[in-house]
């Protein structure tokens, strides 16, 4: 007896998932260890497997299983599956398959081309490829379609739903508030001193703190592992290996720490999707701004927390260096939470974090418009810095160059940032209603916090939309007040103002 209809489908997305953790390793690989020599070899590898992925996305096979799966369809994994499938689908026809491939090899190549041009300020090195990756984003955008904008079809790639119209709608609003609480802590008295937490702090320290707190957040080491890149980020290749990387700057710890215990908030959500889920589409974060509202809750919510550091900070001073053990509680809490319109996005501090989001969304959007060209970037972004944050970057790689984003021909993505910052607030509100959250970090037991957010967010992987997840867990929609209430409250202690 043959296979039924269901069991191929099922075999077509097993084997798309195989090629795509493939892609995912290689990709890992190419930003951690990989030999600079191999790269270009490896692009033109990862461009014919991913070539391969989307033949299988747009095959006459998987056009007949959906026609004949989806209807009728009883609630359950198959129909979720289905679905996302046929969303898939129809995005990837509408995209020739070799430009996709061109796309592909030309990113792959952008991103080894972005490093090298990184670490020696020489944006024009790698104009031409972020030119390239924009004309792509600009044809995708006409051929997924859009009514408004054309970014709206570069935005539904990452947050399913979202418009320019509503992030216009948004984003004035927070920005006020933002630069008001802004402006009142920089005329406050009672300033930090961040010069307590300078020194030196050597990298293997930081490395075992960062790994001793990853274990503590449940973050599953026979699951997963910690290494070193230029830019962190957290790549899920199964539900079983999910991997964090950080970057360790030995003046400053709180790069690699913070930016860990970020990370570590992608993986749990990826570590903790129902196993069922595995081999099919549904099996990775429902959206970039759900996926960033995990990340942003453990580095912001939790681990910038007086509560975190109460329980945290004496394990802290056994892993520092001599000169910190020296630091008072306050000074340091204080320290941690200084508010510095700052040059780097993942550097940033919680209140102007979002400034930098709006920043590269703007400029993303005139990208996209056509009304900006990629050789206008360094003076526009400089510009905008200046505007919306006081400091001016001296040079590109502390400037236009300082995100993997654009190399990646990730466009669109950005906003996800601020939209997860949002809805980190919401969850972190509905989640105090039911949890004592503060007395659960002073204990440093962080198992109810997983749980809640493993039964109302992780589990569930694809199989909900975004929006979808916020009107079920808090009872609403979208609403920006909870973080500006949450930044409002935090730092008028922390400043007295």
């Amino acid at each position: 007896m043959g296979k039924s209809t269901e069991q191929k489908f099922w075999d077509l997305l097993k084997e798309q998932s195989s090629l795509e953790e493939a892609i995912g390793l290689m990709a890992w690989d190419m930003r951690t260890k990989a030999p600079k020599k191999g790269m270009d070899h490896r692009s033109e590898v990862i461009g014919m497997l991913s070539q391969k992925v989307h033949a299988l996305k747009t095959s006459n096979e998987m056009k007949e299983y959906i026609v004949d799966l989806k209807s009728p369809a009883e609630p359950g994994i198959l129909r979720d599956a289905v679905l996302e499938a046929e969303e898939t689908y129809n995005m990837t026809t509408k995209i020739p398959a070799d430009l996709y491939k061109k796309f592909v090899t030309v990113q792959t190549k952008a991103e080894s081309v972005w490093i090298e041009a990184k670490e020696k300020n020489d944006f024009e090195s790698f104009r031409p490829y972020l030119e390239e990756l924009v004309n792509f984003n600009r044809q995708f955008a006409s051929c997924w379609g859009y009514e408004d904008h054309p970014y709206d079809a570069l935005l539904h790639q990452y947050e399913p739903g979202m418009t320019v119209k509503k992030l216009d709608e948004v984003f004035p609003p927070l920005r006020e508030a933002l630069t008001s609480l802004l402006t009142q802590i920089q005329q406050a008295p009672r300033q930090p001193d961040p010069s307590v937490l300078h020194g030196h702090f050597p990298k293997m320290m930081q490395e075992a703190f960062s790994e001793e707190v990853l274990k503590r957040m449940n973050y599953d080491f026979e699951a997963g592992r910690l290494d070193e890149t230029v830019h962190p980020f957290a790549i899920g290749l199964n539900i079983g290996d999910v991997r964090v990387t950080t970057k360790y700057d030995e003046t400053d710890f709180r790069t690699a720490v913070f930016g860990t215990i970020h990370e570590g908030g992608h993986a749990l959500y990826e570590q903790n999707i129902d196993p069922q889920l595995a081999f099919t589409p549904l099996a990775t974060g429902t959206s970039m701004g759900i996926h960033e509202s995990q990340s942003l809750f453990w580095e912001n919510f939790v681990a910038r927390s007086r509560s975190f550091w109460l329980n945290h900070y004496q394990l802290f001073q056994d892993h520092a260096p001599e000169r910190f053990k020296q630091i008072s509680f306050e000074d340091f809490y204080r320290a941690i939470n200084e508010v510095k319109p700052s040059l780097i996005r993942i550097e940033a501090d919680e209140l102007t974090y979002s400034l930098h989001i709006m920043i590269r969304y703007e400029l993303e959007k005139g990208l996209i418009n056509g009304d900006l060209e990629a050789a206008d970037l360094p003076e526009r972004w400089n510009q905008k810095m200046k505007d919306y944050l006081g400091v001016v970057p001296p040079t590109n790689s502390e400037g236009v160059l300082q995100d993997i984003h654009w190399a990646g021909g990730d466009f669109g993505y950005f906003p996800s940032y601020a939209l997860g910052y949002m809805y980190a607030a919401q969850l972190n509100h509905v989640m105090r209603e039911s949890l004592d959250v503060d007395t659960a970090m002073e204990k440093g037991d962080f198992a109810q916090i997983q749980q809640w957010l493993t039964q109302n967010i992780h589990r569930y992987g694809k199989r909900k939309k975004p929006l979808e997840i916020l009107q079920d867990v808090t009872g609403e929609g979208l609403n920006p007040s909870y973080l500006i209430e949450y930044l409002t409250k935090k730092y008028k202690h922390i400043y007295q103002f």
